[in-house]
């Protein structure tokens, strides 16, 4: 009998060996298994420390209300904006797996110093037992802030590779696998926030009840567990090479498109521009991407056939990167709504009654909501809306990533809403019954009344971050994917360095000369106005919104060239169709 040969992928992918993998016994949701347990714990380990740092800071650190919101913000902003780094070194260098396997040391490395420093008695100030407590030394602030930089300095390796890892382990040239990886995403942050859950539920409670040493000592453990998990899972990884085009860089790309449409700036297009032809693009390992004549137009110019300075589908790559800068700038005000859920909701949370059953819930455990409405969502996100939406649309994803980041963007509008009309109840109720004064003091209103937010944010979520995750992986040219993941990472930062620059300048705004006058942020929530800062939060959410819209409508999606079953496929976000594509303009083309 004749012997049967092995299928190997048709991307190209590879192992770590370099050699062509079989697509029967590699990737899919054999390889994710093992990266999705991975992502679960480090998720319990970042939200372990994140979810209640203000509250340690503030408590166990004697620090006063604005430093410790703008150092909780700086802080994640970091975390969130050094995945640039990681990106680049993984796409141009060292490849998303061992980018992430020594980011991931450094990661385990930051975990470990800062449980020592939550622990042992030298590294955090103490306390005497008629309620005294020094002040922090400069050597145990130094050391806390060394042991949580190291941390972020290792999740810029790990974050943008570790889901850009999970997504490659799916064949974009197999139509199933195609199919499979369409609800890669929402699983994918199903259990990110799995790991998220036990970190609000569980940790936070046990760092306030039974210690901080033990709360952090539990992720640390998990993390290092996983660590194991994912490299057991080796064997069944598929790896996306390093090309040619990747290593020189999205900067080099640009800087040569745009020099050359500057350069050619006073020529007129003629009716052909300069391509390759697909056997090129096939034994380098790229992928041809088809001609947008109404968008960007003047970075055309740099295609132009008599020069031949760069290719249609360099331009397309430079138009890409151009489109997504626009909605990622549009994308940073709902960043900076949920950077208020690590900071001013716990602290609004900590001024109000947490008893339920004679349990004192902690108020950073809020945030379990969220959580626990995007497990229920996600579900049926998947499972219900997508496939009745998609018999309706004809989209495989029911609806376009804009359209699903719009309604993420809609849905923060109604949580900055929310917040604002509790503040405005909590203040209300402090006048009426005038109990409460200090910042100690408890107000006489259930923390249940901000249940409404916390539920809007986590749907939402569904709908925001998930979609800007996909979005910015989808759209990202082929080859910059890790980095296309960090314009969804580095949002997150940037909008927390803006929460920070938010909270900074409105707290000086408002005490006025000589910090005489009231802060709506003061130390002293009972006596404040972050009624009013949540107001203005809300009238800018919904300028952003407005500004969304009008940016949504005019994107142009990625419009690529891929061989299947010797037919070409045109993918938009509003149609997936398989024909024979003419594009008489492009010289060399898939024509």
């Amino acid at each position: 009998m004749e012997e049967v040969k092995p299928e190997f992928t048709k991307d190209g992918s590879v192992d770590l060996r370099g050699r062509p993998v079989v697509a029967a016994r590699t990737g899919r949701w054999k390889a994710c298994s093992f990266l999705v347990g991975y992502e679960a714990f480090e998720r319990m380990a970042f939200y372990g420390v994140a979810s209640n740092l203000v509250v340690y800071l503030t408590t166990q650190m004697r620090q006063e209300t604005v430093p410790s919101v703008r150092s909780v913000n700086n802080w994640t902003g970091t975390v969130w904006m050094t995945p640039i780094a990681g990106a680049y070194v993984a796409d141009a260098f060292l490849g998303r797996f061992w980018t992430f396997t020594v980011s991931s040391l450094i990661y385990l490395s930051g975990m470990v110093l800062i449980t020592l420093a939550v622990s042992l008695k030298p590294l955090h100030p103490q306390c005497t037992a008629d309620g005294d407590c020094a002040p922090a030394t400069r050597q145990q602030v130094a050391f806390l802030y060394a042991a949580l930089y190291t941390m972020a300095i290792g999740a810029g390796g790990t974050k943008p590779n570790i889901s850009t890892f999970g997504a490659d382990q799916f064949d974009d040239l197999d139509a199933r696998e195609r199919e499979i990886k369409a609800s890669f995403f929402n699983w994918w942050l199903f259990s990110s926030f799995a790991g998220g859950l036990v970190a609000v539920l569980v940790l936070v409670y046990v760092q306030e009840e039974v210690g901080w040493g033990v709360g952090y000592t539990i992720p640390t453990v998990g993390l290092a567990l996983s660590l194991a998990l994912f490299y057991v899972g080796t064997p069944f990884y598929r790896h996306k090479p390093v090309t040619r085009s990747t290593a020189a860089g999205p900067a080099r790309l640009i800087g040569k498109v745009l020099r050359a449409a500057y350069a050619n700036r006073r020529c007129q297009l003629t009716g052909e521009l300069h391509e390759h032809d697909k056997a090129w693009y096939a034994e380098a390992g790229k992928r041809l991407l088809l001609h947008t004549p109404a968008n960007f137009r003047f970075l055309d110019k740099a295609a132009m056939r008599e020069r031949e300075t760069c290719t249609v589908t360099e331009v397309e790559e430079v138009k890409l990167i151009a489109g997504m800068i626009v909605v990622w700038l549009v994308t940073l005000v709902p960043c900076t709504i949920w950077a208020q859920v690590n900071t001013l909701f716990v602290k609004q949370g900590t001024t109000l009654d947490r008893s339920m059953g004679g349990v004192r819930i902690p108020a950073a455990s809020l945030g379990s909501f969220i959580t626990i409405s995007m497990l229920v969502s996600i579900p049926i996100y998947d499972r219900v809306l997508v496939p009745l939406v998609r018999r309706r649309t004809g989209n495989p994803r029911g609806i376009t990533l804009l359209q699903r980041l719009g309604i993420g963007c809609a849905l923060q509008v109604l949580v900055v809403a929310c917040a604002c009309l509790v503040e405005v109840r909590r203040m209300r109720v402090i006048r009426q019954r005038g109990s409460a004064h200090s910042p100690h003091d408890t107000v006489p209103m259930s923390v249940f009344w901000m249940l409404p937010q916390y539920v809007l944010l986590g749907v939402g979520d569904v709908f925001n971050s998930v979609g800007i995750l996909e979005f910015f992986y989808d759209q990202s040219p082929e080859g910059m994917r890790s980095l296309g993941t960090t314009f969804f990472t580095s949002g997150l930062g940037v909008g927390n360095f803006l929460n920070s620059l938010l909270v900074t300048l409105v707290d000086r705004a408002t005490r006025g000369k000589g910090g005489r006058g009231k802060s709506w942020i003061g130390d002293n929530l009972n006596d404040s106005h972050l009624d009013y800062y949540y107001v203005f939060l809300l009238l800018l959410t919904m300028a952003n919104m407005a500004l969304f819209v009008w940016v949504a409508m005019r994107y142009k999606y990625k419009r690529e060239f891929l061989e299947d079953c010797g037919a070409m496929e045109k993918e938009t976000e509003t149609e997936i169709e398989t024909e024979m594509v003419a594009d008489g303009k492009v010289k060399g083309g898939p024509a």
